[in-house]
C-alpha cells in the first residue's frame, strides 16, 4: 500500500516537471516570435518615417522653388513697369517743354500783335477825326445848297422810305401769308390722314339703362322677394335702380353712375344663374362684383398705358383712368377715345419734329375728368385740370386737359394737337351714336341761333352739324363787317350750345339788282 502511494506520487511530479517543460518551450518560441514581429513593425516605421522626411524635405523645395520664381517673376514685372512709368514720365516732360515752349513762343506773337494793334487804333482815332471833320463840312454845303436843315431833311427822307417800306411789306406779308394758308392747309390735311389711316378703334354703345335677361316669371319674383325685401335690398346696396317692365325675361337697371350699373349688371346676373337670392347673398355678390369691375378697370388702365408706352404715372391717376373704362359719351366709350386721341396726337406730334411721347400723354388724360364728373360739380376740363395738377402731371398735359375744348388758352402746340384730335376721333363717322330726333334738335337750334343775329337773312346747317352757312341781308352788313358778324354767331354759338368739337361758320353776302327793259 505504502509503495503503490508512493508511485502515485512519483508520478504526479513527474507530470508537473513535464508540464512545466512544455509551457516553458512554448513560451519562449511565442516569445520569440512577437520580438521578430516587433522588429519588423520597428524596421517597417523607421523605412515609412525616412520616406516621408524625405518628401517633407522634398516638398519644401519645391515650395522654396516656386515662390523664387514668384519672386524672381514679380521683380521683372515691376521692373518692365517702372522701366514704362520712366519712359512716360520722359514722354510727358518731353511734351511739357514743347507745349511751354510753344506758348512762350504764343506769347511774344501776341504782344507784338498787341503793339500793332495799338498803332493801327492810333491811327484810326485820327483818321475818324478827320472823317468827322469832312462830314462836318460836307452836311454844311448840303443845307447851304438844299436850303433845309441836316433834322428836317433826315425826317423827309424817313418818311418817305417808311412809306415805301409799308407799301412793299403789305405786299409782301399778303403773298406770305396766302402761300403760308396754302401750305399749313395741305400739309395739315396729309398729317391729319396719315394719323387716321394709322389708327383704328373700336366703340361700344351704352345709355342710361342695362337690361339683364332672365329665364322665367319665377327668377323675377324672386328677385322681388317676400313684400320686396330683395329688390329693396339690391336697389340699397347698388344704388341702381330695378325695374320691372312687361317684358317677363327681362329686369332693367336704371342708373347714370356706369360703375355702379356695371357691378349691377354682373351682381344680378350671378344671382340669377345661382337662383340663392336673399339680401345677406345679394350683399356678397354685389361686393365681390365691385371688387371684379374694380380689377377690371385698373387692368383697362394699366393695358393702356402698356399700348401707348406711357410711364411714371401716380398709381392714383391710373385708378381714375381705369373708371373711363365704363364712362360713355354719345354712345362713345370714353377710354377708347382717349386711347383714339393719344395714338392720333403722338402720330401728328411725331409728324411736326414735336415730342411724340409728351403728345400721347396729353392725349390720354384729355378727358380725365369725366372719370368723376358725375360725382362733383363743374365741367369736365375744369375737373380734369384739379386732377391732372393734383397727380403732379407735366404743364403741357395739364394744360392740354384745360384747353382741348377752348375753355382755356393754349399755352402749347401740343394742346392744339389734343384739341384736334379729341374733335377728329369724336366726330368721324361710326364714333359716336345720337338719336334722330336728338340730331334733329340740335341743328334746329344751331339755325334759330345764327337767325337771332342781327344781320342774318336766314342760314342753314350742313355736314351733320359741324359747319352752317349764313346769309347776311346786304342792305344792313357790308363786305367790311362779315368778319365781325361771323366771330358774333360763334361766340354766341359758343355760350349757348354744347358740342363736340368745332362748328364752321360761313358768313355770305350777295348783292341783287334787279330792272325790266320794256
Amino acid at each position: 500500500m505504502m509503495n503503490w502511494t508512493m508511485g502515485i506520487a512519483a508520478g504526479g511530479a513527474a507530470g508537473f516537471l513535464l508540464g512545466w517543460w512544455f509551457r516553458r518551450r512554448i513560451g519562449s518560441a511565442a516569445l520569440a516570435v512577437a520580438r521578430q514581429q516587433a522588429e519588423r513593425i520597428l524596421q517597417e516605421g523607421r523605412r515609412e518615417a525616412e520616406k516621408a522626411t524625405k518628401a517633407a524635405v522634398l516638398h519644401s523645395k519645391e515650395e522654396s522653388y516656386r515662390a523664387r520664381n514668384r519672386l524672381e517673376r514679380e521683380i521683372r514685372n515691376r521692373q518692365r513697369q517702372l522701366q514704362a512709368s520712366q519712359e512716360t514720365l520722359k514722354t510727358r516732360e518731353d511734351q511739357a517743354r514743347s507745349q511751354i515752349d510753344s506758348l512762350n513762343r504764343r506769347d511774344q506773337s501776341l504782344r507784338d500783335k498787341d503793339r500793332n494793334l495799338n498803332s493801327f487804333e492810333q491811327e484810326l482815332k485820327e483818321k475818324e477825326k478827320q472823317v468827322q471833320r469832312h462830314r462836318v463840312e460836307f452836311i454844311e454845303r448840303l443845307e447851304k445848297v438844299s436850303g433845309l436843315t441836316a433834322e428836317e431833311a433826315k425826317r423827309s427822307l424817313v418818311t418817305a422810305l417808311r412809306n415805301e417800306a409799308r407799301f412793299e411789306a403789305t405786299g409782301l406779308l399778303k403773298e406770305a401769308k396766302e402761300e403760308a394758308q396754302k401750305n399749313s392747309i395741305r400739309e395739315a390735311k396729309r398729317i391729319i390722314s396719315i394719323a387716321i389711316e394709322r389708327v383704328a378703334s373700336e366703340y361700344t354703345a351704352e345709355k342710361a339703362v342695362t337690361t339683364v335677361a332672365i329665364p322665367n316669371e319665377k327668377i323675377k319674383g324672386r328677385i322681388i322677394g317676400q313684400e320686396g325685401k330683395n329688390i329693396k335690398a339690391f336697389e340699397k346696396l347698388s344704388g341702381i335702380q330695378l325695374l320691372m317692365d312687361e317684358n317677363p325675361q327681362a329686369v332693367v337697371l336704371s342708373g347714370f353712375h356706369p360703375i355702379r350699373r356695371e357691378i349691377a349688371r354682373l351682381a344680378l346676373e350671378r344671382l340669377v344663374r345661382e337662383g340663392n337670392i336673399h339680401p345677406r347673398r345679394i350683399e356678397e355678390v354685389l361686393e365681390k362684383m365691385r371688387k371684379k369691375v374694380e380689377q377690371a378697370m385698373q387692368k383697362g388702365a394699366e393695358d393702356a398705358l402698356e399700348e401707348l408706352g406711357i410711364k411714371g404715372v401716380h398709381p392714383h391717376l391710373v385708378k381714375i383712368l381705369g373708371r373711363l373704362k365704363y364712362r360713355t359719351s354719345y354712345g362713345q366709350n370714353v377710354l377708347e377715345h382717349s386711347i383714339e386721341v393719344a395714338k392720333l396726337s403722338g402720330i401728328m406730334a411725331s409728324e411736326l419734329g414735336m415730342d411724340g411721347a409728351m403728345a400721347k400723354r396729353a392725349g390720354l388724360f384729355h378727358d380725365i375728368g369725366k372719370a368723376i364728373d358725375y360725382e362733383r360739380e363743374g365741367s369736365h376740363p375744369e375737373i380734369g385740370t384739379e386732377v391732372a395738377t393734383k397727380y403732379n402731371e407735366p404743364e403741357v398735359v395739364v394744360n392740354a386737359v384745360a384747353s382741348h375744348h377752348e375753355d382755356a388758352e393754349m399755352i402749347s402746340p401740343i394742346s392744339v394737337l389734343v384739341g384736334a384730335a379729341d374733335s377728329i376721333s369724336g366726330s368721324r363717322p361710326g364714333a359716336r351714336r345720337k338719336s334722330i330726333a336728338e340730331y334733329v334738335k340740335r341743328i334746329g337750334k344751331l339755325e334759330a341761333i345764327a337767325d337771332s343775329v342781327p344781320g342774318v337773312d336766314h342760314s342753314y346747317a350742313i355736314q351733320a352739324g359741324r359747319e352752317i352757312r349764313v346769309i347776311a341781308k346786304p342792305e344792313k352788313v357790308e363786305d367790311e363787317g362779315l368778319s365781325l358778324l361771323a366771330s358774333d354767331i360763334a361766340k354766341k354759338i359758343q355760350s349757348e350750345m354744347d358740342y363736340p368739337g368745332k362748328i364752321k361758320i360761313t358768313v355770305i353776302r350777295e348783292m341783287r339788282s334787279t330792272s325790266h327793259a320794256r
